[in-house]
């Protein structure tokens, strides 16, 4: 027997779920997750919860596909991850985005389809943008533990003979930094 599960978001703790609940429930859904979290964050611990309980003919309702996800790409992950476990997504919303459609399912092709553009123009954006700060001097990455004064220092201190424990508590980095050092 199948099961109608709803999936109920709010990203600030202002923001009530309220509504997308009592909506979900409108639907039919016997059970709903809910959770206060960012979209942006891929560790949902309430959204993984109705993944593991999704068996197949299971239903997916949400009422916004941006409770969702916030992007084009979490959207097709998501939704590609309950079709792959055999179970159908719908939103009250969008009434495209269902996968118990031959419309939907063509939808969230197309929709596979965007994702993967936009990952592309991300990829692009961020490179170019690596690039246009490199040509105005910045330096990328993280900030050195060590100035270079400190590493000769350093290096002098091993060639001494002092431990690389004592020399890394000195300059209050790690056992790691100081072993890593070349001359």
């Amino acid at each position: 027997m199948s099961t109608t599960y709803g999936y109920a978001r709010v990203s600030t703790v202002g923001q009530t779920l309220a509504a997308q609940i009592d909506g979900l429930k409108a639907a039919g859904c016997s059970r709903i997750f809910r959770e206060k979290v960012s979209g942006a964050r891929a560790d949902r611990r309430e959204l993984n919860k109705m993944f593991a309980s999704l068996e197949a003919g299971d239903v997916v309702v949400v009422t916004r596909i941006d409770r969702l996800a916030r992007s084009t790409f979490d959207l097709f992950a998501i939704v590609k991850s309950i079709v792959d476990q055999k179970a159908q997504f719908r939103s009250l919303a969008e009434p495209w985005a269902d996968t118990s459609t031959a419309t939907g399912r063509l939808m969230i092709a197309v929709l596979g389809g965007l994702a993967d553009v936009e990952r592309d123009l991300i990829r692009t954006r961020t490179s170019e943008g690596r690039e246009r700060a490199k040509a105005r001097g910045v330096r990328l990455g993280r900030k050195p533990k060590l100035t270079a004064q400190q590493k000769h220092e350093a290096l002098s201190r091993r060639a001494a003979g002092e431990t690389l424990m004592d020399i890394a508590r000195s300059y209050n980095v790690s056992f790691a930094t100081i072993s890593r050092l070349k001359p």
